[in-house]
């Protein structure tokens, strides 16, 4: 079973891609943050916990060389480097074993160098060091000033990456309803959950326990100060946010310039994360039927009554398996990461009514990370890895039942399923969770730039003022985008784009609450 929607960007990664690239930037002067930044290379790190650890690690030299090829994607070009962090693997014993991160990096392009500019683009499980390069040109007047890094958290691909179940086990999973009607389908349902549970724990080993938010977020001030950056400079991108957030609380003092777009609340639990995302995609959908001139409310009724038709006879593929009710609903959300692809929603719509699966089945296997040849990436291995020890709360079966009406209220088409997800995504898992939800307030900290879209299906809007309230006061600056999609940096607006490059390439820090049309 893969979670369709927890905060993940890079699944939709190339929806995000095909988003316009960057908009014009404040040629004027730096600020005094940006003048003292310049000189990172030479300047001491700042306090925090990660000061404490022993000087094997923070004065690791790393060996930068050219990078090899994985098996999900192809080496980049020569202007792009990479190299192997070594981090303690737990922070409580900072003396000792440690595991390797693998890091890629391409150098400012142009002159005035600020420092390195951190990206992690949501998941959590997905690998920056595969998705950095083609991310690129839109980050290209970042570029010039900035040198360009990302990792692969650990757990993540080339990370101590974690794999749970082989591809066949993943695939056999698929006849598995998420949205069980019975208790035979309820049993199998918890049972699978189970079950991957314990191969994971089988997997990663004594990792299982480390992997968490606030793990990574400690390894990233390991990173800065072995980058030699005096701040961190950062941008998060979905479940990145939530890193950024747990970041600056750690380390309020390391804050340099940090962008958060499409913005975890940080406020909500795992019934509300739950909530909150059947209320955007659901808002999504209604978008999209409103685009193509049908009513909302017969829109969704009209694909409630075919996810009914396929619960009780999944449909025929051109591949030979066949689309199940699971795999219907991972399709529909697919294309609402992005307004580009609501023609293919469309399509993929017609051609189920028309008793073809194909093309549903196809959207969802790109958001399951699936190729082909049948190979499944490990993403969403890590994210359950990562987020079942992040998350405390554990709603049992009988609880999930009870809240089953408020999430079909929420939305008719994805309620069911995100509700039945509350139970099973960690059912029975074999570590306990760290907390209800993160701590991000950063009392102390610069600005830190939090970005809204009012579109945004997978992590929706109202996230975004309660990331800037919690950050705390003078901290907190809310931006909001009137778009479509998940996400707003580098996705057609000339406001949002010029705003998030003059924040981050001259430090001028826009009116809290502006708002981009």
């Amino acid at each position: 079973m893969a979670r369709i929607a927890r905060w993940t960007a890079l699944a939709a990664a190339a929806l995000l891609v095909a988003g316009c690239g960057g908009g014009s930037s404040d040629d004027g002067k730096e600020t005094g943050e940006a003048d003292r930044s310049a000189d990172s290379s030479t300047s001491s790190p700042s306090s925090g916990t990660t000061s404490q650890l022993p000087a094997s690690l923070t004065s690791q030299k790393l060996g930068w060389g050219r990078c090899k090829a994985t098996s999900d994607s192809p080496a980049p070009g020569s202007d792009w480097q990479c190299a192997t962090l070594k981090v303690p693997l737990d922070y409580a014993k900072p003396d000792g074993e440690t595991i390797g991160l693998a890091l890629i990096r391409s150098k400012a392009t142009g002159g005035r160098h600020i420092g390195s500019l951190l990206f992690n683009f949501g998941g959590p499980g997905g690998s920056g060091v595969s998705y950095l390069p083609s991310y690129a040109t839109t980050v290209s007047k970042l570029h010039e000033r900035y040198d360009l890094v990302s990792w692969d958290p650990r757990g993540v691909a080339a990370s101590e990456g974690v794999r749970c179940r082989s591809d066949q086990a993943i695939q056999a999973a698929e006849s598995v309803d998420a949205t069980p009607d019975d208790s035979t389908e309820q049993q199998a349902y918890l049972k699978d959950s189970a079950d991957f549970g314990k191969g994971c724990e089988k997997a990663a080993g004594k990792l299982m326990s480390h992997v968490s938010t606030t793990d990574t977020a400690r390894d990233m001030d390991l990173m800065r100060q072995v980058l030699g950056d005096r701040k961190m400079h950062y941008f998060g991108i979905s479940y990145g946010t939530e890193l950024g957030g747990v970041y600056a609380h750690l380390f309020p003092k390391n804050v340099g310039r940090l962008a958060l777009d499409a913005v975890v609340d940080p406020s909500a639990d795992t019934v509300g994360h739950a909530k909150n995302q059947t209320r955007g995609f659901q808002r999504a959908l209604d978008d999209y039927f409103t685009s193509t001139g049908q009513d909302p409310k017969q829109g969704s009724q009209k694909i409630v009554d075919l996810l009914k038709r396929i619960d009780a006879k999944p449909l025929p593929t051109s591949s030979g398996r066949k689309l199940t009710q699971t795999l219907a609903v991972t399709g529909i959300v697919l294309p609402l990461y992005s307004e580009q692809s609501w023609p293919a929603l469309t399509s993929a719509l017609k051609a189920a009514e028309g008793g073809n699966g194909s093309e549903l089945l196809s959207l969802a296997d790109s958001y399951n990370d699936r190729d082909a040849s049948g190979h499944y990436g490990t993403t969403t291995h890590s994210q359950r890895v990562i987020s079942c020890l992040d998350d405390r709360q554990r709603p049992t079966p009988e609880e999930t039942k009870k809240r089953l009406p408020e999430f079909e209220k929420i939305s008719p088409v994805f309620g069911d399923y995100m509700g039945w997800d509350t139970a099973g995504w960690c059912h029975n898992w074999p570590v306990s969770g760290q907390y209800d939800n993160p701590e991000v307030s950063a009392p102390g900290a610069e600005p830190v730039l939090v970005i809204g879209n009012t579109g945004d299906p997978a992590t929706p809007y109202e996230g975004a003022r309660k990331m800037a309230d919690e950050l705390g006061k003078d901290v907190g600056v809310e931006l909001t985008w009137k778009g479509e999609g998940h996400g707003a940096y580098g996705s057609g607006s000339d406001c949002v784009d010029s705003t998030v490059d003059s924040y981050l390439l001259t430090g001028t820090v826009p009116k809290d609450g502006k708002v981009c049309s």
